[in-house]
């Protein structure tokens, strides 16, 4: 029965929630302590007038509760006093002291405090806490948020400027009892590692219980873990999983004992609910899933099928501390009720937040470490946008009626030849999905495979590459025409998605560390989150319309990589890793991003998004009523055997039953009828809306079960089994194939920075000193004075490798030579070219090689004749000095001379004049 009174419906739902966190509820009068450890008597007696509720725990009082009607729950604060009063109370019979924890509450909202934290401060939490919670609480004397003031200074060792201000920005944040706190830091800067190092440092000094490491992929979450196996605290020898036990939840079962839990929000959410989750949910961010699943708009507390309510095995109070990893992604809609269950600090990891990142966590940024001050001080890396523009990519293209063509089924990729009954045109948004252009696709390959030259100059192989591609199937097209426009084998370029036959680890692992494959195509697995630090490339052929999703794909390419490890993989690197390029072949550096992708009219909805959606938990009507028009039209498409598999499937439903259960979920006649029929109501009496609501659950849910991850996995290849169409008679033409407008900016921006630095250090460093001031000591600079020039800029200015500005500068004007072998060979250059000793950029080792034939032929066209011995020996301090800048009498007796005879072998060929020649050379071959 609906009780009318607002004040006995709080009661009645205080009652509900007391009981379900584990209290027996009494009245003072029929008051019985055997009942068990936690009980909440109503309407105790105390000094001033009897209290709503008084908690027992081991008959010893320790909590007040004010109950308020629901219409009161914005003044709920208010009450604040109330209960303060009614805490500091003498209770009739009880010679008690002040009762430390105070709740004021309507059933649906609820605030509590501890008056022993320092500046005790209430808070709003979901339930009520457990009595063995409570009562941990007095046992362990100084609260959560005491401790939290008792954090020994951070000990710096291994540790970034950005990662010591986050963690010291962070646990003051702690100090002030902030309970939401953003960590902003670049990909690539140690998010992960900065957040262990707090979570270390949480467990030892505020004897954290419990702390939850969130993402929202199982790739992330293997990642985190591997991440906290290598950890290893600066003042303890081992590692931190010997030290804390760490568990990464894969199931709906959640052990008690551990420090650490790694879980997806998708499996927390589910494990909440208590239910099993398809695995496959977890592979695919809420971000790039194209739906965005919302609460119902109506919410009936306590019913199983509703949204995340009170689990007595995993309690409000289960977790001290949730890290919630890119978190700009999954904090919203339907997983925000995840993290409003639990009493806890949250602390949000991006690299990308948005507007709503910095509302959740109440503008509360604990430390800003953007991409561009991560790339100033040489974190990450820069990247320059190449752009290939094709006809078709603009426009589309138009195939007439009567034409012949080739159709291919998507699943099976089976070809058969048609004839067109109309018209058929199509726009580049349809390329890759209902229409296939193979030349398109050719065009965009060819052209990044010819003008590799142009845009990674010097290499004798093509880079790491990554390429995004819009689905499966087109990845697929991308994969062999990347093999047949490169000549290469099934190795070279490969796909790593979670639908791949091969292991993605495994492959994911080869693209890392391995030289082959040289390309990787993707759809959704390693577009974010994933380090694969020598990615030098990465070409879109797909668009973006996230700009967080935008910039998290462009991470992938953000990793620094020192110079051996890089050519470990691209032997022909000139240098360390000092900029990536992304390959534009589909606009995506200049279509409109949002800063959050909406939820968008469910018609243009993937399948398999509101197959999900259902599955997940989503009420929303317009869902359904999509998802039941998508399948009434497959069926009328299937074959009886596809028939069969679904009912096999969905454990004896049709599709037809599933399409009307989905319908049924929001047909108002039916919510009504079914309602009548369950709290047998006649005719004439109305409907309650709470009834109204219990009965539509029921519906949803009814159509809910019968989905599950295999036959959702079925449905959606057996939608993909449609037909392409392949247009084979409209070839592509490239229309543009060059750097971005926006190249020439950086490049001169990237100069300009460079000539400050030499110009603010020309009278310190010893070779600017020669260079700038004495040029006619050119001869004297050696490889240890260019070393320690070029250490300085590292250190100074990571981002100025000089490599990359030798390519800014090349952008910028003519240049003479080839491109320089090493750094060193760069700064040198680019210095001559500065201060005035070339008139343009020259490379070093091609301005050696000049000089030393002038110098030859200057020699031999007098009385001098060397022997081609001789000359042999000169050739080898030629690259000496292109390598080294200068040659002395003990540089002979090394490699690669010292194979040769060494010192005495060149006096033995050059007899008195070997020194005399050892000096011009050195002076000649760097004039």
């Amino acid at each position: 029965m609906v009780n009318q009174n607002p004040e006995q419906r709080a009661r009645d739902a205080i009652d509900a929630r007391l009981k379900e966190a584990g209290w027996d509820v009494q009245d003072f009068k029929k008051l019985d302590w055997s009942k068990g450890l936690g009980i909440a008597v109503r309407e105790y007696p105390v000094d001033i007038g009897s209290v709503d509720y008084i908690l027992f725990i081991d008959r010893v009082p320790v909590a007040v509760i004010e109950a308020k009607k629901d219409e009161e729950g914005h003044r709920i604060t208010i009450v604040e006093e109330q209960s303060s009063a009614y805490a500091t109370s003498k209770l009739k019979h009880i010679d008690n002291q002040p009762l430390p924890f105070r709740y004021e509450s309507t059933g649906v909202l609820t605030r509590f405090t501890d008056t022993r934290d320092p500046k005790p401060r209430s808070r709003l939490i979901f339930s009520f806490h457990r009595p063995e919670t409570l009562q941990s609480f007095l046992k362990e004397g100084k609260t959560l948020r005491a401790r939290l003031h008792d954090f020994p200074n951070l000990d710096r060792t291994g540790l970034r400027e950005c990662q010591i201000k986050a963690i010291t920005n962070l646990e003051q944040s702690f100090k002030d009892n902030k309970p939401r706190a953003l960590i902003q830091m670049a990909t690539g800067a140690g998010k992960t590692f900065t957040s262990i190092t707090s979570i270390y440092r949480l467990l030892k000094f505020a004897n954290a219980k419990r702390i939850l490491f969130l993402v929202d992929t199982r790739n992330l979450g293997e990642q985190a873990e591997q991440e906290m196996m290598a950890y290893k605290p600066t003042d303890d020898n081992r590692n931190f999983t010997e030290l804390y036990s760490v568990t990464r939840l894969q199931s709906k079962y959640i052990p008690q004992d551990s420090h650490v839990y790694i879980s997806t929000i998708q499996r927390l959410y589910s494990i909440l609910r208590g239910e099993d989750l398809d695995e496959s949910l977890e592979q695919v961010n809420p971000e790039e899933s194209y739906l965005k699943l919302k609460p119902p708009t109506t919410v009936t507390y306590g019913k199983k099928n509703d949204v995340v309510v009170y689990n007595p095995k995993v309690p409000m109070e289960f977790f001290d501390f949730i890290v919630i990893d890119e978190c700009h992604r999954s904090i919203y809609n339907i997983w925000k009720q995840v993290l409003d269950y639990f009493d806890a600090f949250l602390i949000g990891l991006t690299a990308t937040p948005d507007k709503r990142t910095f509302g959740f966590f109440n503008e509360n940024v604990v430390s800003e470490y953007s991409h561009t001050d991560a790339v100033a001080e040489g974190v990450n890396v820069g990247y320059e946008i190449y752009v290939i523009e094709t006809e078709i990519t603009q426009a589309g293209a138009k195939l007439r009626a009567k034409e012949y063509v080739d159709k291919r089924e998507k699943l099976t990729r089976k070809m058969r030849w048609e004839q067109l009954d109309e018209d058929v045109e199509y726009s580049a948004k349809q390329l890759d999905r209902e229409i296939v252009n193979p030349s398109q696709i050719l065009n965009v390959i060819k052209t990044f495979k010819n003008q590799l030259p142009e845009i990674f100059p010097g290499r004798e192989e093509c880079p790491k590459t990554l390429i995004f591609a819009k689905t499966d199937s087109h990845a697929d097209d991308i994969i062999q025409i990347v093999r047949q426009e490169f000549g290469e084998g099934n190795d070279f370029c490969k796909k790593i998605t979670y639908q791949t036959e091969e292991d993605p680890k495994s492959l994911l692992a080869q693209f890392r560390n391995d030289y082959y494959p040289r390309i990787a195509v993707t759809v959704d697995m390693i577009a974010t989150g994933t380090d694969v630090k020598p990615i030098e490339c990465l070409i879109f052929m797909r668009d973006v319309k996230s700009k967080n999703y935008y910039e998290q794909m462009l991470g992938r390419g953000t990793r620094t990589l020192e110079e051996d490890n890089l050519r470990r993989v691209t032997p022909s690197a000139r240098s360390g890793k000092t900029h990536f390029v992304v390959v534009d072949a589909i606009g995506v550096s200049k279509s409109q991003k949002t800063d959050a992708r909406p939820l968008e009219k469910k018609p243009s909805a993937p399948l398999k998004e509101l197959l999900a959606a259902v599955l997940m938990g989503s009420k929303e009507e317009a869902i359904f009523s999509s998802l039941a028009g998508r399948l009434a039209r497959l069926d009328r498409e299937l074959t009886g055997e596809e028939k069969q598999e679904f009912k096999r499937l969905s454990k004896g439903h049709s599709v037809s039953s599933l399409v009307k259960a989905l319908l049924n979920a929001h047909d108002p006649d039916i919510i009504e009828e079914k309602a009548r029929k369950t709290f047998e109501l006649t005719s004439d009496q109305d409907i309650l809306p709470e009834q109204k609501a219990t009965v539509q659950n029921d519906l949803i849910r009814e159509a809910g079960t019968i989905l599950n991850g295999q036959l959702n996995t079925f449905v959606e290849k057996a939608r993909q089994s449609h037909d392409q169409i392949i247009d084979r008679s409209n070839p592509d033409t490239v229309l543009y194939a060059g750097w971005d407008e926006r190249r020439k900016e950086q490049a001169e921006s990237l100069v300009a920075e460079f000539k400050d630095f030499i110009k603010a250090n020309k009278d310190e460093i010893t070779a600017l000193k020669i260079l700038y001031n004495e040029p006619y000591r050119r001869k004297e600079i050696t490889y240890k004075m260019v070393s320690e020039l070029f250490e300085r800029l590292k250190f100074n200015k990571p981002n100025l490798a000089p490599i990359r500005v030798y390519d800014a500068y090349a952008a910028l004007e003519k240049t003479k030579g080839g491109n320089p072998k090493t750094e060193l060979m760069a700064i040198v250059s680019l210095i001559r070219r500065i201060v005035g000793v070339d008139a343009e950029l020259t490379d070093y080792a091609y301005l050696v090689d000049k000089n030393f034939q002038d110098w030859v032929f200057r020699k031999q066209s007098g009385a001098v004749k060397f022997s081609k011995e001789q000359m042999d020996w000169l050739r080898m301090i030629k690259d000496h000095i292109a390598s080294s800048f200068h040659v002395e009498r003990d540089d002979l007796e090394l490699a690669p001379f010292n194979a040769r005879g060494g010192l005495a072998k060149m006096y033995d060929l050059f007899g008195s004049q070997m020194d005399s020649i050892i000096s011009e050379m050195n002076e000649a071959l760097v004039a």
